[in-house]
Protein backbone atom coordinates (compact mmCIF):
# COMPACT_ATOMS: atom_id res chain seq x y z
CA UNK A 1 0.00 0.00 0.00
CA UNK A 2 2.78 2.43 0.84
CA UNK A 3 4.40 1.73 -2.55
CA UNK A 4 1.38 2.39 -4.76
CA UNK A 5 0.46 5.52 -2.79
CA UNK A 6 3.97 6.98 -2.83
CA UNK A 7 4.30 10.32 -4.61
CA UNK A 8 6.91 8.83 -6.96
CA UNK A 9 4.90 5.71 -7.82
CA UNK A 10 4.78 5.02 -11.57
CA UNK A 11 4.18 2.05 -13.89
CA UNK A 12 7.18 -0.28 -14.01
CA UNK A 13 8.64 -1.28 -17.37
CA UNK A 14 8.78 -4.94 -16.34
CA UNK A 15 5.90 -6.99 -14.95
CA UNK A 16 6.59 -7.88 -11.30
CA UNK A 17 4.82 -10.76 -9.53
CA UNK A 18 4.08 -9.87 -5.88
CA UNK A 19 2.90 -12.53 -3.40
CA UNK A 20 0.67 -10.88 -0.81
CA UNK A 21 -0.98 -12.04 2.41
CA UNK A 22 -1.55 -10.90 5.98
CA UNK A 23 -4.74 -8.87 6.23
CA UNK A 24 -6.88 -9.48 3.13
CA UNK A 25 -5.94 -6.80 0.57
CA UNK A 26 -8.94 -4.92 -0.79
CA UNK A 27 -9.90 -4.96 -4.48
CA UNK A 28 -9.12 -1.22 -4.48
CA UNK A 29 -5.51 -1.88 -3.45
CA UNK A 30 -5.15 -4.74 -5.95
CA UNK A 31 -6.37 -2.46 -8.76
CA UNK A 32 -3.80 0.19 -7.83
CA UNK A 33 -1.02 -2.44 -7.78
CA UNK A 34 -1.85 -3.58 -11.31
CA UNK A 35 -1.82 0.02 -12.55
CA UNK A 36 1.92 0.22 -11.73
CA UNK A 37 2.59 -3.25 -13.24
CA UNK A 38 2.70 -5.05 -9.89
CA UNK A 39 0.79 -8.30 -10.34
CA UNK A 40 -0.29 -9.71 -6.97
CA UNK A 41 -0.83 -13.37 -6.13
CA UNK A 42 -2.96 -13.74 -3.02
CA UNK A 43 -1.65 -16.31 -0.52
CA UNK A 44 -3.31 -17.54 2.67
CA UNK A 45 -1.85 -19.28 5.70
CA UNK A 46 -1.35 -19.00 9.44
CA UNK A 47 1.47 -19.36 11.94
CA UNK A 48 -0.01 -22.78 12.71
CA UNK A 49 0.42 -23.89 9.08
CA UNK A 50 4.06 -22.83 8.70
CA UNK A 51 3.27 -20.72 5.67
CA UNK A 52 0.68 -20.52 2.87
CA UNK A 53 -1.82 -23.33 2.32
CA UNK A 54 -3.87 -21.58 -0.39
CA UNK A 55 -3.13 -19.41 -3.42
CA UNK A 56 -5.39 -17.48 -5.79
CA UNK A 57 -4.28 -18.97 -9.11
CA UNK A 58 -4.84 -16.86 -12.21
CA UNK A 59 -7.14 -18.17 -14.94
CA UNK A 60 -6.26 -17.16 -18.54
CA UNK A 61 -9.90 -16.30 -19.26
CA UNK A 62 -9.68 -13.57 -16.60
CA UNK A 63 -7.48 -11.58 -19.00
CA UNK A 64 -10.62 -10.47 -20.82
CA UNK A 65 -12.25 -9.06 -17.67
CA UNK A 66 -12.20 -5.42 -16.64
CA UNK A 67 -9.66 -4.25 -14.06
CA UNK A 68 -12.47 -4.06 -11.48
CA UNK A 69 -13.56 -7.64 -12.09
CA UNK A 70 -9.97 -8.91 -12.09
CA UNK A 71 -9.38 -7.22 -8.72
CA UNK A 72 -12.46 -8.93 -7.26
CA UNK A 73 -11.16 -12.31 -8.46
CA UNK A 74 -7.69 -11.64 -7.03
CA UNK A 75 -9.09 -10.55 -3.64
CA UNK A 76 -10.07 -14.14 -2.87
CA UNK A 77 -7.74 -16.32 -0.82
CA UNK A 78 -7.88 -19.06 -3.46
CA UNK A 79 -7.61 -22.83 -3.29
CA UNK A 80 -5.16 -25.45 -2.10
CA UNK A 81 -2.27 -26.37 -4.35
CA UNK A 82 0.06 -29.32 -4.90
CA UNK A 83 2.32 -30.01 -1.96
CA UNK A 84 0.10 -28.09 0.43
CA UNK A 85 -2.65 -29.10 2.81
CA UNK A 86 -6.32 -29.99 2.57
CA UNK A 87 -8.62 -27.03 3.21
CA UNK A 88 -12.39 -27.04 3.67
CA UNK A 89 -15.12 -24.56 4.57
CA UNK A 90 -17.58 -26.14 7.00
CA UNK A 91 -20.67 -25.46 9.09
CA UNK A 92 -21.01 -25.99 12.85
CA UNK A 93 -21.43 -29.75 12.30
CA UNK A 94 -18.23 -30.06 10.23
CA UNK A 95 -20.18 -30.51 7.00
CA UNK A 96 -18.92 -28.75 3.88
CA UNK A 97 -20.92 -25.61 3.12
CA UNK A 98 -22.45 -25.32 -0.37
CA UNK A 99 -20.03 -23.99 -2.98
CA UNK A 100 -22.32 -21.09 -3.84
CA UNK A 101 -20.12 -18.14 -2.93
CA UNK A 102 -22.60 -16.95 -0.30
CA UNK A 103 -22.92 -19.56 2.48
CA UNK A 104 -20.49 -18.70 5.28
CA UNK A 105 -18.54 -21.35 7.18
CA UNK A 106 -15.26 -21.78 9.02
CA UNK A 107 -12.00 -22.53 7.22
CA UNK A 108 -10.44 -25.74 8.52
CA UNK A 109 -7.35 -27.61 7.37
CA UNK A 110 -5.03 -30.54 7.98
CA UNK A 111 -1.84 -31.91 6.46
CA UNK A 112 1.82 -32.40 7.17
CA UNK A 113 2.54 -28.67 7.37
CA UNK A 114 -0.09 -28.06 10.05
CA UNK A 115 1.26 -27.96 13.59
CA UNK A 116 0.77 -30.91 15.96
CA UNK A 117 -0.24 -28.92 19.04
CA UNK A 118 0.19 -25.72 21.03
CA UNK A 119 3.17 -26.02 23.39
CA UNK A 120 2.02 -26.93 26.91
CA UNK A 121 -1.59 -25.94 26.12
CA UNK A 122 -3.61 -29.18 25.96
CA UNK A 123 -7.03 -27.52 26.32
CA UNK A 124 -6.34 -24.98 23.56
CA UNK A 125 -5.01 -27.79 21.36
CA UNK A 126 -8.11 -29.93 21.89
CA UNK A 127 -10.37 -26.98 21.03
CA UNK A 128 -8.37 -26.06 17.91
CA UNK A 129 -8.37 -29.64 16.56
CA UNK A 130 -12.00 -30.62 17.04
CA UNK A 131 -12.90 -33.43 14.66
CA UNK A 132 -9.28 -33.98 13.64
CA UNK A 133 -8.98 -30.75 11.67
CA UNK A 134 -7.31 -27.47 12.63
CA UNK A 135 -9.93 -24.75 13.05
CA UNK A 136 -8.60 -21.42 11.80
CA UNK A 137 -11.30 -19.19 13.27
CA UNK A 138 -11.63 -17.55 9.84
CA UNK A 139 -15.09 -17.32 8.28
CA UNK A 140 -15.34 -17.68 4.51
CA UNK A 141 -17.43 -18.67 1.50
CA UNK A 142 -16.60 -21.28 -1.15
CA UNK A 143 -17.43 -20.81 -4.84
CA UNK A 144 -18.23 -23.38 -7.52
CA UNK A 145 -14.57 -23.53 -8.60
CA UNK A 146 -13.31 -24.25 -5.10
CA UNK A 147 -12.00 -20.72 -4.46
CA UNK A 148 -12.24 -19.59 -0.84
CA UNK A 149 -12.93 -15.96 0.05
CA UNK A 150 -12.63 -14.78 3.64
CA UNK A 151 -15.55 -12.91 5.13
CA UNK A 152 -14.10 -12.25 8.58
CA UNK A 153 -12.44 -13.57 11.67
CA UNK A 154 -15.12 -15.11 13.90
CA UNK A 155 -14.27 -12.55 16.59
CA UNK A 156 -14.56 -9.67 14.12
CA UNK A 157 -18.10 -10.37 12.91
CA UNK A 158 -20.40 -7.51 13.93
CA UNK A 159 -23.84 -8.64 15.12
CA UNK A 160 -26.24 -5.73 14.77
CA UNK A 161 -29.88 -6.32 15.62
CA UNK A 162 -29.42 -10.01 14.87
CA UNK A 163 -27.82 -9.38 11.46
CA UNK A 164 -24.23 -10.47 10.82
CA UNK A 165 -22.03 -7.80 9.25
CA UNK A 166 -18.62 -8.67 7.79
CA UNK A 167 -16.06 -6.06 8.80
CA UNK A 168 -13.96 -7.04 5.76
CA UNK A 169 -16.86 -6.37 3.38
CA UNK A 170 -17.37 -2.90 4.87
CA UNK A 171 -13.63 -2.15 4.82
CA UNK A 172 -13.32 -3.15 1.18
CA UNK A 173 -16.28 -0.98 0.18
CA UNK A 174 -14.98 2.13 1.97
CA UNK A 175 -11.45 1.53 0.65
CA UNK A 176 -12.79 2.28 -2.84
CA UNK A 177 -13.08 5.97 -1.93
CA UNK A 178 -10.19 7.81 -3.62
CA UNK A 179 -9.29 9.73 -0.44
CA UNK A 180 -8.98 6.63 1.77
CA UNK A 181 -5.54 5.17 2.45
CA UNK A 182 -6.73 2.37 4.74
CA UNK A 183 -9.76 1.63 6.87
CA UNK A 184 -10.50 -0.68 9.80
CA UNK A 185 -14.03 -1.50 10.93
CA UNK A 186 -14.95 -2.86 14.37
CA UNK A 187 -18.09 -3.23 16.47
CA UNK A 188 -19.01 -0.37 18.77
CA UNK A 189 -21.71 -0.54 21.49
CA UNK A 190 -25.20 0.57 20.50
CA UNK A 191 -28.11 0.88 22.92
CA UNK A 192 -30.73 -0.06 20.33
CA UNK A 193 -28.97 -2.64 18.13
CA UNK A 194 -26.41 -4.04 20.58
CA UNK A 195 -23.56 -3.40 18.14
CA UNK A 196 -23.00 -1.15 15.16
CA UNK A 197 -19.99 -0.92 12.81
CA UNK A 198 -17.56 1.93 13.40
CA UNK A 199 -14.97 2.89 10.79
CA UNK A 200 -11.47 4.09 11.63
CA UNK A 201 -10.15 5.80 8.53
CA UNK A 202 -6.61 6.82 7.62
CA UNK A 203 -6.59 9.26 4.70
CA UNK A 204 -4.05 9.61 1.93
CA UNK A 205 -1.56 12.46 2.28
CA UNK A 206 -3.10 15.78 1.33
CA UNK A 207 -6.66 14.43 1.21
CA UNK A 208 -9.55 15.79 3.27
CA UNK A 209 -13.02 14.34 3.69
CA UNK A 210 -15.77 14.45 6.31
CA UNK A 211 -17.37 11.59 8.22
CA UNK A 212 -20.67 12.40 6.51
CA UNK A 213 -19.05 11.96 3.09
CA UNK A 214 -17.66 8.55 4.09
CA UNK A 215 -21.09 7.46 5.38
CA UNK A 216 -22.80 8.67 2.19
CA UNK A 217 -20.23 6.78 0.10
CA UNK A 218 -20.92 3.67 2.17
CA UNK A 219 -24.66 3.95 1.52
CA UNK A 220 -23.95 3.91 -2.22
CA UNK A 221 -22.01 0.63 -2.00
CA UNK A 222 -23.49 -1.30 0.92
CA UNK A 223 -26.82 -2.31 2.40
CA UNK A 224 -27.91 0.44 4.78
CA UNK A 225 -27.60 -1.69 7.93
CA UNK A 226 -23.94 -2.39 7.11
CA UNK A 227 -22.93 1.28 6.82
CA UNK A 228 -20.88 2.56 9.80
CA UNK A 229 -22.74 4.84 12.17
CA UNK A 230 -19.55 6.56 13.28
CA UNK A 231 -16.33 7.43 11.45
CA UNK A 232 -13.09 8.37 13.22
CA UNK A 233 -10.06 9.71 11.36
CA UNK A 234 -6.43 9.21 12.30
CA UNK A 235 -3.42 6.94 12.01
CA UNK A 236 -4.27 3.27 12.52
CA UNK A 237 -2.40 1.17 15.11
CA UNK A 238 -0.10 -1.31 13.39
CA UNK A 239 2.31 -4.12 14.16
CA UNK A 240 5.99 -3.87 13.24
CA UNK A 241 5.12 -5.47 9.89
CA UNK A 242 2.38 -2.93 9.13
CA UNK A 243 -0.68 -5.06 9.91
CA UNK A 244 -3.54 -3.10 11.47
CA UNK A 245 -4.19 -4.09 15.09
CA UNK A 246 -7.97 -4.20 15.12
CA UNK A 247 -8.02 -5.60 18.64
CA UNK A 248 -6.59 -2.28 19.89
CA UNK A 249 -9.49 -0.41 18.30
CA UNK A 250 -12.02 -2.98 19.51
CA UNK A 251 -10.73 -2.89 23.09
CA UNK A 252 -10.91 0.89 23.07
CA UNK A 253 -14.58 0.80 22.03
CA UNK A 254 -15.59 -1.81 24.60
CA UNK A 255 -13.47 -0.68 27.55
CA UNK A 256 -15.37 -1.17 30.78
CA UNK A 257 -18.28 -2.97 29.10
CA UNK A 258 -19.30 -6.57 28.56
CA UNK A 259 -19.96 -7.33 24.90
CA UNK A 260 -23.57 -8.41 24.53
CA UNK A 261 -26.54 -7.97 22.24
CA UNK A 262 -29.45 -5.92 23.54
Amino acid sequence: MSIVNHEKAHPLEQRVIVPTGGSPPSPALLKEMRKVNLHPIHLYGLTETYGPVMACSWHPEWDALSNDEQAKKLARQGHTYNGSDQVRVVDDNMNDVPRDGTTVGEVIMRGNSVMLRYHNKPEETEEAFKGGWFHSGDLAVWDENGYVELRDRAKDIIISGGENISSIEVEQALSEHPAVYEVAVVATPDEKWGERPKAFVELKDGKEITAEEIITFGKEHLARFKVPSVVEFGELPRTSTGKVQKFVLRNKEWEGREKAIG
